[in-house]
């Protein structure tokens, strides 16, 4: 919840993501359910509303592959 209005970030069933650091690059690889997840995400950070600085974890755990690299999505509006 931001300035008192929920933010509801939704999984689409049998979405898969896994996020690895190769050296200087991030790979997100992620199958169609994931990317429209992932797409789903960022439109949800984008809406108006959403302060400088709201962010989601998305980790192993939540929501990420198994040995996937901890991904931080933050709305950030400072030029």
């Amino acid at each position: 919840m931001t300035d008192g209005v929920t933010r509801v970030f939704t999984w689409q069933e049998d979405a898969r993501i896994d996020v690895r650091n190769v050296g200087r690059e991030i790979v997100i690889e992620a199958n169609a359910a994931g990317l429209r997840t992932l797409a789903g995400h960022l439109l949800t950070l984008a809406q108006d509303g959403t302060p400088d600085g709201a962010h989601l974890h998305l980790e192993e755990h939540s929501g990420l592959g198994e040995g996937s690299a901890g991904l931080v999505l933050e709305r950030c509006d400072d030029e």
